[in-house]
């Protein structure tokens, strides 16, 4: 089994293991209602449910109980 000839940091280890996983979270504009939200999620605008663009749930609409 190979030992290494110097200690190398614990610190030095973590730095080098961490360092491109700290990125930002893309952010888009969606075109059909012009609001930032995270790529590849469904997201809340004035009630609906935007998902690509389309309204995949519509919750804006009061039901009106009989």
């Amino acid at each position: 089994m190979a030992h290494p000839k110097r200690k190398i940091s614990k610190q030095r280890r973590n730095k080098r293991r961490t360092h491109q996983k700290l990125t930002l979270p893309a952010v888009a504009v969606c075109p059909t209602t012009g609001e930032p939200h995270l790529m590849h999620r469904a997201y809340w605008s004035e009630g609906k449910l935007y998902y690509r663009g389309n309204v995949v749930i519509d919750n804006s609409e009061e039901e009106i109980a009989e």
